[in-house]
């Protein structure tokens, strides 16, 4: 029996994000999508999605849900049996990155939140290409149906966020890295930087994605994932094989 899929979506996203993994996955897993509630905590992000996840579950997270998904693994070591980290970040904010996100915040509040995002998540994250206005479409289109409210939430949880090399250092289960080269959010270094905690991590750095590789890059992603799931060895991705 495979075990659950247990996915978590990144800033300002939901289930769309996923919904190229989903499609796919669903007909071999079950497929859970963690519910992290009005929380502004990782920890207490982490507290809800593990309440409403399966006993023992794989478990993959992008952005800041890459982030709840490490606290889950901290908290229940014994419930995540292997562990796919995406476009994220397992380090603290620095406090030069949060005062810009408090400036972030305060046109939030001040009701412009397409400002904020447009600063938060700039269309240059996301890889050039004949597909690259499509993309930020989706994505900007997707974190304005959020609202202002969850963008607040969010944005706290990311401005306190703890440092969890401790708990990478530590991980025993098979863990994933994988990120877009044009990632300029979370650079692909820092995922060099993730994988190289953890003995025998795999790091995959797609060609032609970058911040949201599932969406990007969704065929190479679901084979990443597959792989992960099923303890196969990583490959070398050209990019070649995705359609253009």
């Amino acid at each position: 029996m495979n075990e659950p899929l247990v996915l978590l979506p990144g800033f300002m996203a939901d289930a769309r994000l996923w919904g190229a993994q989903i499609e796919v996955f669903s007909q071999t897993h079950a497929v859970h999508l963690a519910h992290i509630g009005q929380e502004s905590a990782i920890e207490d992000m982490a507290e809800i999605a593990l309440s409403g996840a399966p006993a023992s579950f794989a478990l993959a997270g992008h952005g800041l849900g890459a982030m709840v998904a490490v606290e889950m693994l901290r908290r229940a070591p014994d419930r995540v049996k292997r562990l796919a980290l995406m476009s994220t970040n397992c380090l603290s904010e620095t406090p030069p990155a949060a005062a810009e996100r408090d400036l972030r915040i305060a046109r939030v509040k001040a009701g412009r939140l397409a400002d904020a995002m447009a600063a938060e998540v700039p269309d240059a994250c996301f890889a050039p290409g004949k597909f690259h206005e499509l993309v930020v479409d989706f994505m900007g289109k997707m974190a304005m149906e959020q609202g202002a409210d969850a963008y607040l939430r969010q944005a706290a949880a990311l401005q306190r966020r703890p440092d969890q090399q401790r708990t990478l250092r530590q991980l025993r289960v098979p863990l994933l890295v994988l990120c877009g080269v044009h990632d300029s959010l979370y650079l692909p270094r820092r995922h060099e930087f993730m994988a190289g905690l953890v003995p025998r991590a795999e790091l995959v750095v797609l060609p032609r994605a970058g911040h949201a590789p599932m969406v990007e890059r969704p065929r190479a992603t679901n084979e990443a994932l597959r792989r992960w799931l099923m303890g196969e060895p990583q490959v070398t991705d050209s990019g070649e094989h995705e359609p253009k």
